[in-house]
């Protein structure tokens, strides 16, 4: 549940459209490019931030659009490609740089204050994050399975002590198949360890969503499946399979969800006999003045020729190498410290020892149990030091 009251009492539907008015309208105020054209549609996603003096009035920390990934032979040895287009993935990948900004400026950021004696930063007491998205997220199974079917699972699977479940998804693609596991999945591990990644939480306690805000189909819904309740239901199965041992400060979070209105039609898939057309392009944006439109099926930024497209002007400031590059050029003594020797970037993310034990206990939870780790080529890459 929320971790403090400021939206225990407020009501459902006024929140749901404050989020979603408040994400739309920083949409729009963008420039066209990137949008989807004609019949194209795509979704969006944004992170807002609440404070207690205005709960009912959310900033829009990060935002993006996209539907596209790349399959697994196009993923690059050296972090210059953005793997996972969804709108979920760049907004909060968007937020991360907005984070990094924020925390490498001369004045403090307002919503993150210094926790302990070691420096680490937190959120702010009483303000809260949100994720709006104008769809349900790839990934969600409408119905959750049965305890008994979990048991059942479990018993048929066991191997070398864990279980081997197989309900972690794979993003669809073209042609190759890809790697990405779906947006739902993904949406589970950040309410285990937090969004802010392993990079951050060397300086960042857990970041975790206190609602997710979900658009309306404008089409009937499946009988009896409503978002604010089934969609509770198959992430609760899903966290109720974890160990309570917890290492500090990680706590798990469920988060409250909420039905927004139908989003405009840009954002809504067709349906019927005329096939969808997904626009190709993922804008992401966020308030430290980020803008950036990367093409989906490159991984790189709009407008990247076949000539440049291993120029590093044509990497988006959200691939792995342009963030840990942001992550090391930090002045704090916890990130100082990786820059007296080359280490590569699956290195720094597994010195993050309480962010990686919950991955191990997620990933050995019944759910999870298929839950693959990237493979080790495409993280092994050296990071730059400032």
């Amino acid at each position: 549940m929320l971790r403090s009251s400021s939206l225990h009492t407020l009501d459902g539907v006024l929140w749901a459209e404050a989020a979603s008015s408040a994400a739309l309208r920083q949409y729009y105020a963008l420039p066209k490019k990137g949008k989807p054209q004609g019949r194209e549609s795509t979704v969006l996603a944004a992170f807002l931030l609440s404070s207690p003096q205005n709960p009912l009035d959310p900033t829009v920390l990060s935002l993006a659009t996209g539907t596209k990934c790349l399959g697994a032979a196009r993923l690059g040895p050296r972090g210059d490609l953005v793997h996972d287009a969804h709108a979920e993935v760049i907004a909060r990948r968007t937020l991360l740089r907005l984070i990094y900004a924020e925390i490498g400026a001369d004045s403090p950021p307002s919503w993150l204050v210094a926790s302990g004696a070691d420096g680490r930063w937190r959120l702010r007491d009483g303000h809260q994050l949100h994720l709006y998205i104008t769809q349900l997220p790839c990934g969600v199974m409408l119905v959750p399975p049965s305890p008994v079917e979990v048991r059942r699972e479990q018993i048929g699977t066991m191997v070398n002590g864990c279980s081997d479940v197989g309900f972690v998804q794979r993003k669809p693609g073209r042609g190759d198949t890809t790697l990405s596991v779906s947006c739902f999945d993904k949406i589970t591990r950040w309410c285990v360890v937090g969004i802010q990644g392993a990079l951050l939480s060397h300086i960042l306690e857990p970041l975790y969503l206190s609602t997710i805000t979900i658009g309306q189909s404008p089409d009937a819904a499946p009988e009896g499946f409503c978002i604010e309740d089934n969609v509770v239901k198959v992430l609760g199965a899903r966290l109720s399979c974890l160990s309570g041992k917890f290492p500090d400060p990680l706590k798990p979070s469920k988060p409250l969800f909420f039905e927004a209105p139908i989003p405009p039609k840009e954002f809504q898939q067709t349906s019927g006999d005329i096939p969808p057309l997904t626009c190709g392009y993922s804008i992401c944006w966020n308030k430290s003045g980020l803008h950036e439109v990367i093409l989906g099926t490159t991984g790189r930024k709009q407008g990247t020729s076949s000539k440049a497209a291993s120029s590093p002007s044509t990497e988006s400031l959200l691939c792995k190498i342009r963030l840990a590059e942001a992550f090391i050029s930090l002045e704090h003594p916890l990130v100082t410290k990786f820059r007296h020797e080359k280490l590569s970037y699956r290195a720094i993310k597994d010195m993050a020892c309480e962010y990686q034990q919950m991955l191990e206990l997620l990933r050995k939870a019944p759910f999870f149990g298929r839950w693959r780790a990237n493979p080790a080529s495409v993280d092994s890459f050296t990071v730059p030091r400032s």
